[in-house]
């Protein structure tokens, strides 16, 4: 069974300092028939469980520890008994949502994932959030890109954690090194691809 992708979209609030937002949030699961990789866990247990089916979870894989990114990871870790996992600069960040409770496995710069007999590449792009991180599918010719990158240019570095410049670094040396046809899955709203990325940020 070959590896596909499958998407839905769930809502909620996105919380940080002492600001609260409704948001959408792209739900992302990476698999066949049999067993999948959730990436990233937002506002709904329920959402995400009807994308996944009666699939077997091997993980919960955060982009970063925004609270709409990993607000029902734990609930959801019960439910499925998958471990999850997250790049561990993001602990200051996880703890302003989960501060009695820890993720399980951690994320690191070109950790190979694998599911369905396809593999997913960590990169490590910090700047969004300190442990942020987009995993490239390369068989599947795409990267899911968190909120390190949307359709129109690099995510938010206007709150705490964040940085502009240390966004745009990761993106020009870890996306751009990526083929200009490769699909962008973001964390919020379209896709995108590498090349049109590129293109607006005259790199």
């Amino acid at each position: 069974m070959t590896a596909r992708v499958d998407h839905a979209v769930s809502s909620g609030t996105f919380s940080l300092d002492g600001e609260t937002h409704q948001v959408d949030n792209n739900i992302w699961v990476i698999g066949d028939d049999q067993e999948c990789v959730v990436i990233d866990a937002p506002h709904s247990v329920d959402d995400i469980l009807a994308v996944v089916g009666d699939r077997k979870v091997k993980a919960i894989v955060c982009t970063h520890a925004h609270d709409d990114h990993v607000r029902v990871a734990p609930a959801l870790r019960e439910r499925v008994v998958a471990p999850i996992m997250l790049h561990p600069d993001d602990l200051p960040v996880w703890t302003l949502t989960h501060p009695d409770q820890l993720w399980d496995l951690d994320l690191a710069d070109e950790l190979i994932l694998e599911v369905a007999g396809t593999t997913l590449r960590v990169l490590h792009t910090p700047g969004h959030a300190p442990g942020a991180v987009c995993l490239y599918a390369e068989e599947l010719g795409c990267v899911f890109t968190g909120d390190t990158l949307f359709q129109g240019g690099p995510g938010a570095t206007g709150r705490s954690f964040s940085d502009r410049p240390t966004i745009e670094a990761s993106i020009r040396a870890k996306l751009f090194a990526l083929p200009d046809d490769t699909v962008v899955h973001t964390g919020h709203g379209d896709d995108t691809t590498i090349g049109a990325e590129r293109a607006l940020l005259g790199a």
